[in-house]
């Protein structure tokens, strides 16, 4: 990256992450959930820095400053509160544009790994009364649809898919952004602001990396991206590590039952030193065996009064803390509990979706089965469990 040529001097960026992240259903704003060792905002800084702009302005959710701040330690940004709209959020990252920038680039952080080379694409082709965005070709057939019916082909050698970062002249873009405000309309993005206001836009060509993490499938996708351009330690290839954890737990004579993140009011509690939730304790053991970090006991055992009653979730969000601290980053986990109760089925997803959050957005698949009567699940005495994790060592440059 060090051989990049440099964007034009007076060339800001602007970094959106003022989102909320609902579809990424991680429990935090989209920006700060974890994509291996560090955040999507962290990934997306790195790049946009690489490109050595003359500034980095980050738009961040509002309350969320100081946390941003200390991400982001001494590297060169100025970090602004976003507003309630993307809209609002770039206006105020505009606001705070040092003197003598010309050229703004406005990029989305879910935008993590976009190559630095396309940031300074962009700015080198913007010019007087020229704004620029990165596209790429569209490859999928389009049907125009009516309802259920399927109304007409679309011709795709029209149509390009747009991404960030976009790039405007400042004066023509702070115009274009009062004109907005003044009219009260809200536009998708800022290409379609600006040719609002008048101004042209042209396109260079993107990148497949510079996608954008919406849901869960494109964090995952994110992930092995990472994980697979390594990418190369200097003890050789850096490859996924596979873990097995197990967990057993017998039914209380009372309280309400915690299992795989949720409770289960009407079922007994199962027993233990915390609140017994042998689905978040297995994955815990699995994750943690994958890194070679210990196990669940050394932890969070006995101990460690403090986690005496503490709920799994709890147990799951330290894990990935602590795998994060060792370099690695989770891939994957998928767990089965061996039960007569509770019925779980109809509370799957909701399992999941917990879990996932407490793990700070991982994949978690939750499946249950019984054992036809046998041993002390098929007796309903308890519940067994097994989990199997799939974690990345995270290369160190």
């Amino acid at each position: 990256m060090n051989d990049l040529p440099a964007p034009p001097a007076r060339t800001a960026v602007i970094i959106v992450a003022a989102g909320s992240g609902t579809r990424l259903a991680a429990g935090v704003p989209k920006a700060l959930v974890p994509l291996g060792a560090r955040t999507i905002l962290e990934h997306a800084l790195d790049g946009v820095l690489a490109a050595a702009p003359s500034q980095v302005v980050l738009v961040v959710p509002a309350g969320r400053e100081a946390e941003v701040a200390a991400m982001a330690g001494d590297r060169p940004v100025r970090i602004v509160a976003g507003g309630d709209t993307r809209q609002r959020s770039v206006a105020a990252g505009l606001a705070a544009l040092a003197d003598g920038v010309e050229v703004v680039l406005v990029h989305d952080a879910a935008r993590a790994l976009t190559p630095p080379a396309q940031f300074t694409a962009v700015a080198i082709a913007v010019g007087p009364g020229i704004g620029v965005i990165p596209a790429l070709p569209v490859v999928d057939t389009l049907k125009r649809v009516r309802g259920e019916n399927v109304v007409a082909p679309v011709d795709r050698a029209e149509l390009a898919a747009a991404q960030t970062p976009q790039g405007f002249p400042r004066a023509e873009l702070l115009a274009a952004y009062a004109q907005a405000t003044e009219q009260g309309v809200e536009y998708t993005d800022d290409a379609a602001l600006f040719a609002a206001a008048g101004g042209a836009v042209r396109h260079v060509l993107g990148s497949e990396e510079a996608f954008k993490i919406t849901t869960p499938h494109d964090l995952e996708r994110a992930r092995m991206i990472l994980s697979s351009s390594a990418r190369f330690s200097a003890e050789g290839p850096v490859v996924p590590r596979i873990g097995i954890g197990t967990d057993v737990h017998a039914f209380a004579a009372g309280g309400t039952l915690r299992l795989a993140g949720l409770d289960w009011p009407g079922e007994p509690a199962l027993d233990g030193h915390s609140d017994g939730d042998a689905v978040a304790h297995a994955i815990v053991d699995a994750l943690l065996g994958a890194a070679g970090l210990g196990d669940i006991g050394q932890h969070f055992g006995t101990a460690h009064p403090e986690y005496a009653g503490a709920h799994g979730d709890v147990f799951l969000a330290r894990t990935a803390e602590i795998l994060a601290e060792a370099g690695f980053a989770i891939g994957n986990v998928s767990v089965q509990f061996q039960g007569n109760r509770p019925r779980f089925s109809a509370r799957r997803a909701e399992a999941e979706r917990a879990l996932s959050a407490a793990l700070g957005g991982a994949s978690v698949a939750v499946s249950a089965t019984t054992t036809d009567g046998l041993g002390f699940p098929g007796r309903g005495e308890g519940i067994a469990v097994t989990a199997v994790a799939l974690v990345h060592p995270i290369a160190q440059s």
